[in-house]
Order: C-alpha cells, then sequence, then structure tokens
C-alpha cells in the first residue's frame, strides 16, 4: 500500500475515502439471479442484478416462468366456463377476479344485478381484499424477520377464508360469482359471521400494528427503500395501494364507482414517499376502511332476489334443475349441450379495484353467422390488465443503487402475484 486514497460514495449517498487498492476492489462488477429459486421470488420470476460489492447498479427482471395462457384458455370455452380461469390469475383474492369478469360480460349484456346481488358481491369483494393486503403484509415482514406478524396475519387471513368458504364452499379458488348474479343467498348467520370476522381481523391488525409500525427495526428497513416519485409512478401505469402510496388518490371503487360503493362512507388513504413503508401503511388502513364497508354493508344489505331474471343468462336453481322439466330445459341449454349464454356482438371494457390495483377485462364478442340470433357462445377475445405488471417492470428502477439486502423488501412490497403477472 503506498497509502493514497479514494472517494467513493456508500449507498445513500454516503462518501467516504478508501484505500487505493480498496477503491480498485470495488470496481468490479458481477452479475447475481435472484430467483426463480430464491424463497421471495414465489419460484415465478428472476431479478438479475448487476452488483459492486453489495450495491446494486443496474437489475433485470424476467417473468413468465407460470405460464397459464389466461386469455386464451377463456377463448376456448363458454362465457361462464371461463370464471374458473379468472380464478387463477389472483390466487390470493379470487372473488374479485370472479367479480370484474361477469361484470364485464354483464356490460356487454347490458344487464344489472338486483341491490342484493350487489351487495352480496361487495361484500365478498372486500373480504378478500383484507386477506389479499394480509398475505402481502405479513410474507413481506416475514421476509425481514417479523415471523410473528405473519403468524398473525395468517390467523386472521383464515377468518376471512372461513367467511368465503361459508358462503361457496371453497376457500381459494372460489367460483364465487356467475354471468348475470350470484349462485345463491346467504345462508343464515352468514351476516353475523362478518361482523364476527371483522372484530377479530380488526383486534389482529391492531397487534401487528404495535409489532411493525413503532419497530424501529422495520421502519429503518422499509423508509426511504424502493421509493418513486408520482410522476414514475403514473408514468409507468401504476395503480392501487401502489400508487397512493405516491400520493395519487386514485382508487377505481371512488373514480369509476361500481355495485354499491358511492352508496357507503368510506375514503381512500394515502401516502406520500412512495417507499416501502408507506405501501405498508396505506395497505394497513385500507384494510381498516374495508372493515368498516363489511359493516356498513351488514347493516344496510336489503332482501330482495341476488341475480337477474333472464333465463337465458342464468341457471336455474337446484331444485328446480332436479324438480320440473323447465328447469331442467334450462339447465341443460346453458351447459350441457354447449349452447351456453349467447352474448350479443361488441366489445367491452371493465374494471374493478383489486388488491394490486386496477383489474381491467377487455371482452370482444363476435357476430355468429351460424347462429340464428347472430350471438355468440364463447368470446373471441379476452385480455386482462392485471395490476402488478407495470409494479414489476419498475423494479429495476426502483432498487437501483440501493443494497442486495434491500432487494427483498422492495420485491415483497409490490406484491407480485404470478398468476396475474404472467404474459
Amino acid at each position: 500500500m503506498n497509502g493514497e486514497s479514494k472517494t467513493v460514495v456508500e449507498p445513500y449517498g454516503v462518501e467516504r475515502a478508501v484505500p487505493e487498492t480498496e477503491a480498485e476492489f470495488r470496481q468490479e462488477e458481477m452479475l447475481l439471479n435472484l430467483g426463480p429459486s430464491h424463497p421471495s421470488m414465489h419460484g415465478i420470476v428472476r431479478i438479475i442484478t448487476k452488483l459492486q460489492g453489495e450495491l446494486v447498479l443496474d437489475a433485470e427482471v424476467e417473468i413468465g416462468y407460470l405460464h397459464r395462457a389466461f386469455e386464451k384458455s377463456c377463448e376456448a370455452t363458454t362465457w361462464n366456463q371461463a370464471l374458473i380461469y379468472t380464478d387463477r390469475l389472483n390466487y390470493v383474492s379470487t372473488c374479485i377476479n370472479n367479480v370484474g369478469y361477469c361484470m364485464a360480460v354483464e356490460k356487454l349484456l347490458e344487464i344489472e344485478l338486483p341491490p342484493r346481488g350487489q351487495y352480496i358481491r361487495t361484500m365478498l369483494c372486500e373480504v378478500s381484499r383484507i386477506a389479499d393486503h394480509l398475505t402481502c403484509v405479513g410474507a413481506a415482514a416475514m421476509e425481514l424477520g417479523a415471523f410473528t406478524v405473519f403468524l398473525y396475519m395468517m390467523i386472521a387471513r383464515e377468518y376471512c377464508y372461513e367467511l368465503i368458504e361459508d358462503y361457496c364452499g371453497a376457500r381459494i379458488t372460489t367460483n364465487c360469482s356467475r354471468v348475470g348474479g350470484m349462485p345463491h343467498d346467504l345462508s343464515d348467520g352468514w351476516l353475523e359471521k362478518v361482523r364476527w370476522t371483522v372484530g377479530k381481523v380488526r383486534h389482529i391488525l391492531k397487534e401487528c400494528d404495535i409489532l411493525l409500525t413503532y419497530n424501529r427495526i422495520f421502519v429503518d428497513r422499509t423508509k426511504g427503500i424502493g421509493a418513486i416519485s408520482k410522476e414514475r409512478a403514473l408514468q409507468y401505469g401504476f395503480t392501487g395501494p401502489m400508487l397512493r402510496a405516491c400520493g395519487v388518490p386514485y382508487d377505481v371503487r371512488k373514480d369509476h364507482p361500481y355495485l354499491i360503493y358511492h352508496q357507503l362512507d368510506w375514503t381512500v388513504p394515502v401516502g406520500h414517499r412512495g417507499d416501502v413503508l408507506d405501501r405498508y401503511l396505506v395497505r394497513m388502513e385500507e384494510m381498516e376502511q374495508s372493515c368498516r364497508i363489511l359493516e356498513q354493508c351488514a347493516g344496510k344489505i336489503p332482501g330482495g332476489p341476488v341475480s337477474c331474471d333472464d333465463k337465458q343468462v342464468m341457471l336455474p336453481d337446484k331444485k328446480d334443475t332436479y324438480g320440473n322439466i323447465e328447469g331442467l330445459m334450462n339447465h341443460f341449454k346453458l351447459i350441457m349441450d354447449g349452447h351456453g349464454i349467447r352474448v350479443p356482438a361488441g366489445e367491452v371494457y371493465f374494471s374493478v379495484e383489486a388488491g394490486n390495483g386496477e383489474l381491467g377485462f377487455y371482452v370482444v364478442s363476435a357476430p355468429d353467422e351460424n347462429s340464428r340470433d347472430g350471438c355468440n357462445n364463447r368470446p373471441w377475445r379476452v385480455r386482462c390488465r392485471p395490476p402488478c405488471l407495470s409494479f414489476v417492470a419498475a423494479m429495476p428502477e426502483m432498487i437501483r443503487g440501493l443494497m442486495v439486502a434491500d432487494v427483498v423488501p422492495t420485491f415483497g412490497s409490490i406484491n407480485m402475484i404470478g398468476g396475474e403477472l404472467d404474459r
């Protein structure tokens, strides 16, 4: 060593003088794969990082390990059969996917659900939203070492899943909605269980808020990490908690109201830094707002039917299918002979607010020259606007200049869901 030194810039803009030999050593660059086998990459994403020591100089994200062909699968089935594929888009909050697709097709058919059906859809969507946020925050906290929080939030998620299971019999792939309405009405005691679940979820959220929000280690690991400006977020096409954490109060439920959200009292939480900590805080407050929505729906839900009365769209009740010839013929026409729902030619785009942001379905029905009414029994084109695709596209910009250890909390904060991301 000759005693000479160079000034290098550490992460977060800290300058440090180091010996000449150390400075030369630090100039070496290497490529490091994070994923797809890394636990926090979910097995379906690879981030190729360009490192200088532990500093991330650049990154490239590869997607597509989970190849599902959602759009083409929908185009090969009838309108109602495509519902099972929407379940798998976001396998954490499937009810919202079901409702979004059904409402897109209903927009083509120009039908609207009775008020009670809209209330039921709203409640199922909000229960799913809570489950989605619990999974995101719990898993992200666990990846930073807060394993207790993960366990607590999984307990809360179980309460949500039990509520969904009580309605439709399934926990994950729910298939809880139908084009034209709901498969059935609420069971006895379901609304009372909604109130009970809201109380349990709030209690767990309070405990997790104490464990995380006022935890210096957690705050230091998330504050100022993975930040993105409001302008860049809009340019990338961010929506949902990621955009609201940047200070933009855009929410599909408020800006393009659907179902009965415009009749309820709730607010859109926003941040201002656009970093990992703000995304966490926004999601925590959104769960409280979802609890408020559920309480209001449980207290205001009207009576009446839960589906439209168009027999060319809605399946008959099981008692009618097995009890009279009209119900059996109706079921046969919609299901067994491949006739299905006849949708007039046209194209629509309809979006809902999913756990990650705007989930949109662009649906096209082409005229059928071989049918008497010119309507088609299956979609000609189905396209999905997945909320988290733009987040993953922005990952290199968000982690550039950070340390390797900061990649994991940044990736956890965007709540990447492989089913909707895959292209």
